[in-house]
């Protein structure tokens, strides 16, 4: 084995040589084509990388080239919207040149209008309005600032009592004109003279300033339901803003820019309100055919600037697809460069793949003569290994047959020994086996004893038993019949009774029966009868009141809360009138003060009137006359 070894190694440096010599031509070409590749590959990675930045330069300008043409068309529909607008608002202004009313309302409003035509002999009074109608402005420059002023109050109309309202709102409904705004008013007052100190204390216009009418009943509403006189119309923000939270005016209540701003103070909180741009604003403005004008001369600027706009746009939207054109052209090349780049890429692997199967192939033909080798080494190790593990057993072995030979002998020993003790055991069991024998005679003994004395004793007793049961069961049967067990247990103190006790009781209980029919005539059948009567009627009664007791808690429930609905409308009528009053009051800068008794059913008012510089309290309200009395 050891010859064959030496053969192996040999062999091995032989081939060792000769691969040396083929590996290293071999080597040397994939080296040189490897070398190749790659230079080709890092030409390809320079090409893509310039196609890449050329693409998103080209890219880059696109992009502005995008958003021009994006802000360009915005432009372009903005004012296309606007065109719109206006157009819309030059109808509207067209058609309140034909119908003014048409402003305060559209269409309905004038189906309206010919719908109280149509009823006039319904009404006492003619109705009055919309109220736009019959407003005016001093200067148009307060239109817009008036308007956000009053709001819907100018769409509103004016009736001069409670049916008439019932007719405009029927006339209303007929023409499917929903939530209009109907004032009732005293036609016949004469229009309001509101003193100096009662107006805001300040040098800029009120709304009642700069607004005219020829009836004096759209002034009065409009102070009494708009607050006319106390809203100030300024010209910008900042005037406003030191108007409404600077000076502290008096008489103050809103004061509107003429940009449409709304700003109030309410005790320490201040507001502002930016204007509404969404109404239908201009509708207090007299000069109609000059804002048509106006509108459709902005028309033909708008659609001028859109004209110019599209042939700007068509230059870019050129220079646009050009350079789509070009960056389509790169990303070509680049594609191809890329696909190109991978194939060389891939080369390349399997030039190394190449060159390492190679190297693996030689070091498998050198490593099966290793393997051979190494194999047979430790073949012989392996033999070695076995003849010291025989050595080893083989000692063992003579030592396990001494150590029996020795165990062996001090077992004959023992048993020997043990010999002599066993005729000690057969005493022994010979003694048990004479007490087993003279148990079994006691017993025998006992038993019939057991036979013939205790058990005829057990059975005369057994017997007995018996008859007694059958007695008692024939005892019950026959007292049952007399009166009923649950009859005599309902007496109570019969459960654990004794005879003589049970016959004591019946004595007693017979007694009585004797002294109570001695007092009643009638028999026992007609007292339970009548027991049963009037049992019978004492439960109907019974559910009588229940019902009626039902019937009561439900009505005190409701009462209950009825009170407190009561109790809290009354509270809240209260709060109600209080508000209401202390809100005239302030309109006509009166202060006073109004209490509900409803114990008492009084209706208490106290007013100090502004003017009156002792500042006494008036109580009777048969003083107040003019324009200090309440409608």
């Amino acid at each position: 084995m050891n010859n064959r070894v030496k053969q192996l190694q040999t062999q091995i440096d032989d081939f060792q040589m000769q691969y040396m010599q083929y590996s290293q031509d071999e080597s040397s070409k994939n080296e040189n084509k490897m070398r190749q590749l790659q230079e080709e590959i890092n030409s390809l990675l320079s090409n893509v990388t310039r196609l890449k930045e050329d693409e998103k330069g080209l890219s880059e300008i696109q992009l502005g080239i995008v958003q021009s043409i994006t802000q360009m068309e915005t432009e372009i529909e903005v004012n296309r919207k606007r065109i719109f607008q206006l157009k819309s608002h030059i109808r509207d202004l067209q058609q309140r040149q034909t119908h003014k009313a048409s402003t305060f309302g559209g269409q309905k409003v004038l189906n309206l209008l010919r719908s109280i035509d149509r009823h006039q002999r319904r009404f006492k009074i003619p109705p009055l309005g919309p109220i736009g109608v019959h407003v005016q402005l001093v200067s148009e420059s307060w239109s817009f600032a008036v308007e956000c002023a009053l709001g819907r109050l100018l769409d509103a109309f004016i009736v001069s009592c409670h049916g008439d309202s019932v007719v405009l709102r029927e006339c209303a409904n007929e023409v499917n004109y929903r939530n209009l705004q109907i004032i009732i008013y005293d036609f016949s007052k004469p229009r309001l003279n509101i003193p100096d100190h009662l107006l805001p204390s300040t040098a800029h216009p009120t709304v009642l300033s700069v607004i005219q009418s020829e009836n004096p009943t759209v002034l009065n509403v409009l102070v009494d339901q708009g607050s006319a006189e106390r809203q100030v119309l300024v010209r910008d923000y900042e005037v406003g803003k030191s108007v409404a939270f600077d000076c502290r005016i008096q008489n103050l209540k809103d004061v509107y820019t003429s940009d449409g701003y709304k700003m109030f103070s309410r005790g320490s909180v201040q507001t502002i309100l930016p204007p509404n741009r969404k109404g239908n604003v201009g509708r207090l403005c007299s000069s109609l055919g000059e804002k048509i004008t106006e509108m459709e001369l902005e028309i033909a600027d708008i659609k001028r600037n859109m004209s110019e706009t599209t042939e700007h746009v068509k230059k870019p939207v050129a220079d646009r697809e050009d350079i789509e054109s070009k960056i389509k052209d790169l990303k070509r090349k680049r594609v191809d460069e890329e696909r190109f780049l991978e194939r060389k890429k891939v080369q390349l692997e399997d030039a190394k793949k190449t060159s390492a199967d190679n190297n693996r192939g030689t070091l498998s033909d050198t490593s099966e003569l290793e393997a051979e080798k190494m194999q047979l080494l430790v073949d012989i190790e392996e033999k070695e290994l076995v003849l010291q593990k025989t050595n080893v057993r083989l000692t063992k072995a003579l030592q396990d047959e001494h150590d029996r030979r020795a165990c062996y002998k001090d077992f004959i020993d023992s048993v020997y020994s043990e010999v002599g003790s066993s005729n000690i055991l057969d005493h022994e069991i010979e003694l048990a086996k004479e007490k087993l024998h003279a148990a079994e005679q006691d017993k025998a003994h006992y038993e019939g004893i057991m036979e013939k004395k205790v058990l005829p004793d057990i059975k005369m007793a057994e017997a007995e038993y018996e008859d007694l049961q059958k007695l008692r069961q024939e005892n019950f049967k026959k007292a049952s019949i007399i009166c009923s067990q649950s009859e005599v247990e309902s007496l109570g103190g019969v459960v654990g009774s004794s005879p003589e006790q049970l016959s004591a009781k019946i004595n007693k209980l017979k007694r009585k029966f004797h002294q109570e029919s001695s007092r009643y005539t009638e028999s026992i059948d007609d007292l339970r009868a009548l027991h049963d009567k009037k049992e019978q009627k004492i439960i109907r009664k019974q559910q009588l009141y229940a019902g009626f007791r039902v019937k009561l808690n439900s009505c005190q429930k409701a009462l209950d809360m009825r009170w407190k609905k009561f109790q809290r409308n009354a509270v809240l009528l209260k709060r109600q009138l209080t508000w209401l009053f202390n809100e005239h009051l302030g309109k006509k800068g009166i202060s006073g003060f109004i209490n509900v008794d409803y114990k008492d059913k009084v209706l208490s008012v106290e007013l100090t009137m502004p003017q009156d510089a002792s500042r006494d309290t008036i109580k009777d309200t048969r003083g107040l006359s003019g324009m200090y009395s309440f409608s």
